[in-house]
């Protein structure tokens, strides 16, 4: 557990280095932004292109890993709902809520850190792991959130979810990286050094951006922070283990690997949407900031577990 921690310790000090240049203003909330683009737009999608395109999907895809993590992140989602429906939420605050229980930083945290701890073997379950939220869970909230304003299913929805996953960088370079893969062509040297150059900016830029935007959130309502928290850190590792080891017997690192995926703190794209559709960005922000501030503790945890450290 130690030696996980000390690994993991690194990562965190990063995030609170970017944390203590934003609450003191060194780094302006406008720095923040453009910084989370270079990372989100350049250098993470140099990073996945780079994993996936010396991947090959027919050897990193496993059914049964795609269809517990979807199993485990869907039961922690439906939680999520019916408790928000007992307090008389509308649909779209549910499913805002819904999705902070369920989504982690698996992009900006967990790529980087996951390949470092567990070896460059998790490439594959993580980046399978970031594709069930991008494709299946962003596009879930989109359909809930429009359908309760809409009080109907339209074309329209789908368009918005179309294009919101062809915009998305990180899908088109797991996509393209893939494709590259398939074709057998080999990456230049040149490019490949560019890529790995670029990509080698992602693990610091993201961390200090997760630490530099989460200055600017604040912990109100931390009631129910805590019960979204609760959700992310424990109960969506929790269902997605027992879903990997016992329901779909997935093989042991690979289940371990989507275990820690699991066990990452709310998503911080999660307060994009938020804010796009207007639904409880404060609440969302106080789940992410309280969330990752208990995860330099829970990670740990779960990975020591995981790894048998």
């Amino acid at each position: 557990m130690l030696a996980i921690f000390l690994k993991t310790l690194p990562f965190f000090a990063l995030i609170g280095l970017g944390y203590w240049a934003g609450r003191t203003r060194f780094f302006s909330a406008e720095a923040t932004a453009y910084l989370t683009k270079f990372v989100f737009y350049f250098a993470l999608s140099a990073m996945l292109f780079r994993f996936s395109a010396n991947l090959s999907l027919a050897e990193v895809w496993d059914t049964r890993l795609v269809v517990a993590y979807l199993w485990g992140t869907a039961f922690v989602y439906g939680i999520a709902t019916i408790v928000g429906f007992l307090r008389r939420l509308d649909v779209p605050t549910v499913a805002i809520e819904a999705q902070c229980a369920a989504i982690g930083n698996t992009g900006f945290l967990g790529v980087p850190m996951l390949t470092l701890l567990l070896g460059p073997d998790a490439i594959g379950p993580v980046l399978l792991a970031l594709a069930v939220d991008l494709v299946v869970f962003s596009s879930l909230i989109v359909i809930l959130i429009t359908g309760a304003r809409d009080g109907q299913f339209s074309l329209r929805m789908l368009r918005t979810i179309g294009l919101g996953l062809i915009k998305n960088p990180m899908i088109v370079a797991i996509v393209l990286g893939f494709a590259w893969s398939g074709m057998s062509i080999p990456i230049p040297a040149p490019m490949n050094d560019f890529l790995a150059i670029l990509g080698g900016a992602a693990t610091p830029g993201a961390l200090f951006a997760i630490g530099a935007s989460l200055a600017t959130k604040s912990a109100e309502r931390l009631s129910i922070a805590g019960w979204l928290s609760f959700c992310k850190l424990v109960l969506h590792p929790l269902f997605v283990g027992f879903a990997a080891l016992f329901v779909f017997e997935v093989d042991p690192f690979k289940a371990g690997v989507i275990i820690s995926a699991a066990a990452l703190p709310v998503a911080g794209n999660v307060y994009i949407l938020a804010q796009h559709y207007g639904v409880a960005p404060q609440r969302v922000s106080a789940a992410i900031l309280v969330s990752t501030a208990l995860s330099i503790v829970t990670v740990s945890l779960v990975v020591a577990w995981v790894t048998g450290t």
